[in-house]
């Protein structure tokens, strides 16, 4: 169905109603089977994080530098390229953070990869909890606990 553009303008209470987001619960087989997609964009995300400090800690050095007096890496224009290339690694991450929430998946940690998929268990709502490194979901935690009170999936009742 093709909606009229001045239809939607002219309900604002409708447009709000269709931007609210539903959480999305997971079970096991949905949260392993993300897995192929979100993996490889965690994997990126911790490389990029370790490249954007990189060039975060090229671009002070050089800021160092040319406020201490010059020096030979005191160079304008290759601030300037460091600062692009971190801008653009920057909006490259932001897309990859965007879509994993998109896929109701919250991220708790670029470095190391960690991810909760909010699910049900018996009634209640748990997060299912993986990160990189690790083949399968294989923990889960209570809402109001994190990494370090995560037990296995057996535990899970």
């Amino acid at each position: 169905m093709v909606r009229d553009r001045r239809s939607v303008a002219a309900h604002p209470a409708h447009v709000r109603l269709e931007s609210l987001a539903m959480t999305r619960f997971f079970d096991i087989d949905a949260a392993n089977e993300a897995l192929t997609e979100v993996g490889p964009l965690l994997a990126t995300l911790s490389d990029q994080r370790a490249e954007l400090i990189r060039l975060r800690d090229r671009a002070l050095a050089a800021h160092s530098a040319a406020s201490g007096g010059g020096s030979a890496q005191d160079d304008p224009e290759e601030t300037q390229r460091i600062r692009l290339r971190m801008q653009g690694i920057i909006d490259q991450m932001a897309a990859a953070v965007a879509r994993i929430d998109a896929l109701g998946i919250t991220l708790r940690d670029i470095e190391s990869g960690l991810i909760d998929f909010p699910a049900l268990a018996t009634g209640r709502q748990v997060w299912l909890c993986w990160q990189l490194g690790e083949d399968d979901v294989a923990f889960w935690h209570e809402l109001d606990t994190g990494f370090g009170s995560r037990r296995p999936l057996i535990e899970l009742a």
